[in-house]
């Protein structure tokens, strides 16, 4: 499989590696390592590069640091989340998703972000795979995938394909077969099926299930149009979203 491009969005928790996954993809030190300065629900960074002739865009995203945000973590989300939306439109959508875990337990927390990403933003529509970090003290990074597969399952977690990484740049053997492993799951993966969905449904879809998802308490739900604004949107975009919201719920 082959294309000329290839857009995903990158996510998972604070701290779990995604930039040292970048880096291995891009081959080199192409995002910061550092922790993530602002760690909000939905924020996102992006990156361009090339491997061979093949276009890579990353759109790098923090996902849910827990499952119950409550209001204040819930109205910073939904504007990171409808800039996340306008960038993936004007990119023309989203072809892979990228889940990247620590590799330890699977908790409730990977569960609820496996859902905001591929159930709700993606609609079940977008291929994802996973991408376990902090492998470094496997004796055989693949050993992991073995020992935990039957766990991701129970919790209803579905991929097309996975990585068994380390980023740890003293282990330079293993940093090498990390680059070889997440490379051949990308050359499985090209944008025939590229998703995306007019900006406004998108993102009234979004916040319909976000709000399920986190569960903030109901005057966030009896007041979207304040809502909205609060999160910065223009006037316009918050009128025109909202009475789409409350047009929905009517139906």
């Amino acid at each position: 499989m082959s294309s000329d491009s290839l857009n995903i969005i990158l996510f998972g928790e604070t701290g779990v590696g995604k930039s040292s996954v970048i880096n291995l993809i891009a081959g080199g030190p192409v995002a910061d390592v550092s922790p993530d300065a602002d760690g909000c629900t939905m924020n996102s960074k992006d990156y361009q590069f090339k491997i061979g002739s093949r276009k890579i865009t990353i759109w790098d995203t923090v996902g849910l640091e827990e499952p119950q945000m409550g209001v204040n973590g819930y109205y910073a989300a939904i504007v990171k989340a409808y800039n996340l939306i306008q960038k993936l439109s004007r990119a023309g959508g989203v072809d892979l998703l990228l889940f990247c875990i620590r590799g330890n337990r699977i908790t409730a927390t990977t569960q609820s972000n496996y859902r905001l990403f591929f159930e709700i933003l993606c609609n079940k529509r977008v291929p994802i795979a996973l991408v376990v970090t902090h492998l470094e003290r496997e004796h055989r990074m693949e050993d992991w995938w073995t020992r935990n597969e039957g766990s991701i399952l129970k919790y209803g977690i579905k991929c097309t394909g996975h990585a068994c990484v380390t980023g740890v740049t003293d282990k330079a053997g293993k940093v090498q077969e990390s680059q070889e492993a997440i490379r051949h799951l990308l050359s499985q993966h090209d944008n025939r099926g590229r998703f995306t969905m007019p900006q406004d449904p998108w993102f009234i879809r979004l916040l319909e299930q976000l709000a399920s998802l986190v569960s903030p308490n109901s005057s966030v739900e009896k007041d979207i149009s304040r809502l909205i604004k609060r999160c910065g949107l223009d006037v316009e975009t918050a009128q025109r979203l909202a009475a789409q919201l409350r047009h929905g719920d009517r139906q």
